[in-house]
């Protein structure tokens, strides 16, 4: 079975006590005793042994909606080295919102697609400005805000404030796949969300995800292609000489030693000038960096 950080003994012994069911679910004729066997499947495996992480045991908005953020296309065991360090640094919005981007990318380094951090610090500022410190508690309200997509404003409405939201992420859709599109390729998010719909705890939305997603964590280990019977999936590319590489390692340059030139920042990095001077620009346009003198320094 799982430990706390998701991992399993393999064997086929263990697999058959994790999934004890020859017969899957499938998605016809979907009834009320289908839907009572697949909730007690999940929910079996999750009381039996579920992951302890950190954002689970806290009911607060802010801890909740960083974690969020950090958790977008970042592993968990990446997350959880950085996740403590952060609140612990900006433990609320308003010494998020107060603090430099400098300071928030210095905490922010390892976790990459930097993007992020310069979201949770404009989101930060707007909800100390317009909404008095506290986050709203609607999804609705949630989009409205900077940085914000359909996916995090379901999960903060549902882990924040336990409210039932329909909620779709890779181990959520590895579960549905595996149980009802058993002999279906390019299976579609819509259907998955409509049996979602059907098939959502609404007494207690919050644990029932957690509950889908450490069996998805389990499912992925043994039967790995599961993604890829779905039609939105796409191979990540590779990060090694990426522009995303580049990026990072333009901050972190930068983060360790302000005020460096473009030309000092090529010397340091050794890899395409050209690709270099292009990524410095765009993180210029986005607000990452100020250009003083020839020289960059974080904005």
């Amino acid at each position: 079975m799982p430990g706390e950080n998701g991992n399993i003994v393999k064997g086929k012994k263990e697999e058959s006590r994790v999934f004890p069911f020859k017969q899957l679910i499938g998605h016809n004729g979907l009834t009320p005793q289908k839907i009572r066997a697949f909730r007690n499947i999940i929910y079996k495996n999750y009381w039996k042994n579920p992951r302890i992480l950190p954002w689970r045991k806290t009911r607060d908005p802010y801890r909740i909606l960083v974690s969020e953020i950090m958790l977008q296309q970042t592993q968990v065991e990446r997350v959880l080295r950085k996740y403590r360090l952060f609140v612990k640094i900006f433990p609320n919005f308003l010494s998020l919102a107060e603090a430099s981007l400098k300071d928030i990318l210095t905490v922010w380094q390892g976790l990459g697609y930097n993007r992020r951090a310069i979201s949770l610090k404009n989101l930060a500022v707007t909800i100390v400005t317009n909404y008095g410190s506290k986050l709203p508690s609607s999804q609705e309200a949630l989009m409205k805000l900077p940085g914000i997509g359909t996916y995090t404003a379901a999960a903060i409405e549902t882990f924040a404030f336990n409210k039932p939201s329909a909620i779709i992420e890779t181990n959520i859709r590895s579960v549905y796949i595996y149980f009802f599109f058993k002999a279906k390729n390019q299976v579609k998010d819509s259907e998955i969300i409509s049996l979602i719909e059907k098939t959502l705890d609404k007494r207690n939305p919050r644990e029932w995800y957690y509950a889908l997603m450490d069996y998805g964590v389990i499912l992925k280990k043994t039967h790995a292609n599961l993604n890829r019977k779905s039609a939105h999936y796409h191979r990540q590319l590779p990060f090694r000489g990426s522009n995303r590489q580049i990026r990072g390692m333009i901050l972190k340059a930068l983060v360790e030693k302000p005020g460096l030139s473009e030309e000092e920042i090529i010397l340091q990095i050794e890899l395409n000038p050209e690709r270099i001077s292009h990524n410095l620009k765009r993180l210029k346009d986005e607000g990452f960096l100020r250009k003083k003198r020839k020289r960059y320094i974080i904005a």
